[in-house]
C-alpha cells in the first residue's frame, strides 16, 4: 500500500469540511471521499525518510482509516473509509471524561504532569499475525509514550501537558486535535512548517516479534530546540516525565536536557521510562550510553526486565542485587521493574517488594506500559507519601496494574486507556 500526503487539496473539500480535522470527530460509519484531487508527494518514499526495519516493541492505539488510492483522469483520488469495528471511537474522540468524577472534583485533587518527548504517528496492520509486507491494509493510530502517558493521566482524572514537536501538517494537526479532545494542555506543542510528522509502520509476526519500520530523516520531532521549550508551563508542573527516544539527535537532545534541569531547578519530580526502541538509536552501545547518561538525574524511574538485561549486558533481571547494585542510585526514590502479566517489582531507599498483576484475558498488549506509567504517576501527583509509605505505595501500583490490565482487553492504547470510574470497579470485583 502506498500512501499520498494530501497536502493540497481542492475549494470543495474544504468548504464541505470534509478534511480529517473534521472527520476525527465524526461518529465511525461508513463513508467515502470521491471529491479529493491531492497533490502526491510520495510521503513514505520520499528522500527525506530513512527506512529502520527490525523486529522491536511499540506504543500505538488503534483509530482511524482504511486509506486506498485510485487513479482516475491522471488525478489521485482519495477514498477513506473508517473501521465500523472499532467502535471505540467514540469515546476516544470524546472530550469528556465517561466516569461520574467532574473534571474539577480530580483536577483540583492532582498536580500537573508535563510528559515531555515524541508524538507520531503509527500505521498498524488490519490483520494480525503477518508482516508489513502481507498486510492487505494498515490502520492510523496515534502514538509515542509520552503522550500517551499523557492521555492515560488526564483520563484518570489527573492533570497533563504535553511538550514536543510534529509538522504543520494533517497528521500534526490530527494528533494535536487529539490530545486537546482528551483534555492534554497542548500550549508547550511547537508545529514545524519544514519538516513532516514522524511516522512509523508496525505489526506483530506469527512468530511474535513486532516488526517496524520508521520513517525520520528527520522528523520533525526531533528538532524541537531548546528556545522552543514553554518554561511557564514546565515551572507549573510538580512532575517532569520523559522517554529517551528524544535524547537520540540534536537538536532535540539538548531541548530534552535544559528541560529536564529545568523542571529539576523549578522543583518537579523527574520520571523517567527509557522505553527502549533500540532500532531508532546508531547502535546498542549508543543506546545503553544515551539512557544511562540521564539515569542518576531522576527521581522515579520504571523499567522492564528487558530493559534490564540490555542496560546491565545480559545480566539476571529478577535479581535484586543487580537491580539495587547496578541500577538503583542515590538520588532515586523510587525504582520500579514491571513484569507484564505478573505485576511488578518495587525498590525504594526504605523497602523493596513485589506487587502481583492482574489476570485478564488480552486482547492487545499495545499501550499497556504506558497505562501503567499514566496509573503510578497519577497516584503519585496525587499523593506523594508513597516514596516513604509503603502500604500507599502497593496500592498505588496495584491501581496502575489494573490500569495496565484494563488496557489489553480491549485494542489500541489510547482508546483503551481507563478511567479511574474503570479501574475502581475493576479493582473491586
Amino acid at each position: 500500500m502506498v500512501w499520498y500526503h494530501t497536502r493540497a487539496y481542492n475549494h470543495s473539500f474544504k468548504q464541505n469540511n470534509t478534511n480529517l480535522h473534521a472527520f476525527i470527530n465524526q461518529t465511525p460509519t461508513d463513508f467515502s471521499l470521491h471529491s479529493v484531487h491531492c497533490v502526491p508527494s510520495l510521503l513514505f518514499l520520499s528522500s527525506l525518510y530513512k527506512v529502520l526495519l527490525t523486529p522491536t516493541k511499540t506504543h500505538s492505539c488503534l483509530f482511524l482509516l482504511l486509506p486506498a488510492l485510485h487513479l482516475q483522469y491522471s488525478v489521485f483520488l482519495v477514498s477513506i473509509q473508517s473501521h465500523t469495528s472499532i467502535a471505540l471511537m467514540a469515546h476516544f474522540t470524546s472530550s469528556g471524561k465517561s466516569d461520574d468524577l467532574t473534571k474539577d472534583d480530580c483536577k483540583g485533587q492532582s498536580a500537573l504532569v508535563v510528559c515531555f518527548g515524541e508524538i507520531l504517528i503509527d500505521f498498524v496492520p488490519t490483520v494480525g499475525g503477518v508482516s508489513l509486507a502481507e498486510a492487505p491494509a494498515f490502520k492510523k493510530a496515534p502514538g509515542g509514550a509520552p503522550a500517551n502517558v499523557a492521555v492515560g493521566i488526564s483520563r484518570l482524572g489527573g492533570s497533563s501537558a504535553f511538550v514536543g514537536k510534529v509538522g504543520a501538517d494533517e497528521f500534526g494537526y490530527m494528533l494535536a486535535d487529539i490530545l486537546k479532545q482528551n483534555d492534554v494542555e497542548t500550549s508547550g506543542m511547537k508545529f514545524d512548517p519544514n519538516a513532516r510528522t514522524a511516522l512509523a509502520f508496525v505489526t506483530l509476526r506469527a512468530d511474535g516479534e513486532r516488526e517496524f519500520l520508521f520513517f525520520r530523516n528527520p522528523s520533525a520531532d526531533m528538532l524541537l530546540q531548546e528556545s522552543e521549550l514553554d518554561k511557564n508551563l514546565i515551572k507549573k508542573a510538580k512532575i517532569f516525565h520523559y522517554g529517551s527516544i528524544s535524547l537520540i539527535d540534536e537538536p532535540c537532545k539538548s531541548a530534552h536536557l535544559a528541560a529536564m534541569r529545568f523542571a529539576k531547578e523549578s522543583g518537579c519530580i523527574l520520571s523517567y521510562d527509557p522505553n527502549l526502541r533500540l532500532a531508532l538509536w546508531p547502535s546498542a552501545e549508543a543506546a545503553r550510553d544515551g539512557i544511562m547518561s540521564i539515569w542518576d538525574q531522576a527521581d522515579v524511574i520504571k523499567i522492564s526486565e528487558d530493559e534490564i538485561t540490555f542496560l546491565t549486558g545480559g545480566d539476571d533481571p529478577y535479581d535484586d542485587n543487580v537491580v539495587l547494585k547496578k541500577l538503583f542510585h542515590p538520588n532515586l526514590k523510587l525504582l520500579i521493574v514491571t513484569e507484564g502479566s505478573e505485576g511488578c517489582r518495587y525498590y525504594t531507599k526504605e523497602f523493596k517488594g513485589r506487587v502481583a498483576g492482574v489476570k485478564v484475558k488480552p486482547v492487545d498488549t499495545t499501550g499497556a506500559g504506558d497505562a501503567f506509567v499514566s496509573g503510578i504517576i497519577y497516584s503519585l501527583a496525587s499523593d506523594q507519601s508513597l516514596f516513604q509509605n509503603e502500604e500507599h505505595l502497593r496500592k498505588a501500583l496495584h491501581f496502575a496494574n489494573v490500569c495496565g490490565a484494563i488496557t489489553v482487553t480491549e485494542r489500541g492504547a489510547i482508546p483503551a486507556l481507563p478511567t479511574k470510574e474503570a479501574v475502581l470497579q475493576f479493582a473491586a470485583t
